[in-house]
């Protein structure tokens, strides 16, 4: 059997890797070898880093969250105690958020906590009405106005006909 070289899978192989190494520095995206070496380095630095960056962002939006804590006299400690304690579940990320763009709202969450610590319950009336707004304003949008009078036409039409097919019946016994 003659003999069959792997020239072309091979070439195919390291073109592959230079391609992926290209933008790297000095001779890492020209030779292979150092190209192959730096590839194995990246994906394992990605791998590590994909991990890092949550919890990089998780310890900015909690930094963020005790900037607006102090600007309303409570410790973040105490204000995640009191929201737990008040059974407020809003995620770091928004309540970050609202100390950025929505300081108002930010500090109505801290009277939240602050009444909980001092042991009040808090059933505000205006978070409940809001939430019922939101439930109509969602079933308003799932069900539109022209289905729904088209589908009782339908269904009116179909009764009509199965009564008066019903009536024939009978007449003619």
């Amino acid at each position: 059997m003659t003999r069959v070289k792997g020239g072309t899978v091979a070439r195919a192989r390291r073109k592959k890797v230079l391609k992926e190494a290209k933008g790297y520095f000095g001779s890492k995206h020209r030779l292979y070898k150092t190209a192959n070496e730096q590839l194995m380095h990246s994906g394992a630095y990605a791998f590590r880093d994909r991990k890092q960056n949550k919890r990089n962002f998780r310890k900015l939006w909690i930094t963020r969250i005790n900037a607006g804590c102090r600007e309303n006299d409570i410790s973040y400690s105490k204000f995640i105690d009191g929201l737990n304690k008040a059974g407020v579940m809003v995620n770091r990320k928004m309540l970050s958020e609202l100390a950025i763009s929505n300081s108002s709202a930010f500090s109505d969450l801290v009277v939240i906590a602050k009444d909980a610590l001092a042991g009040k319950s808090y059933t505000p009336k205006l978070v409940a009405s809001k939430e019922k707004d939101v439930k109509v304003v969602k079933e308003e949008k799932t069900t539109p106005k022209s289905t729904t009078k088209s589908s009782t036409k339908t269904s009116a039409s179909k009764t009509t006909k199965s009564t008066t097919k019903k009536t024939e019946k009978k007449e003619e016994k």
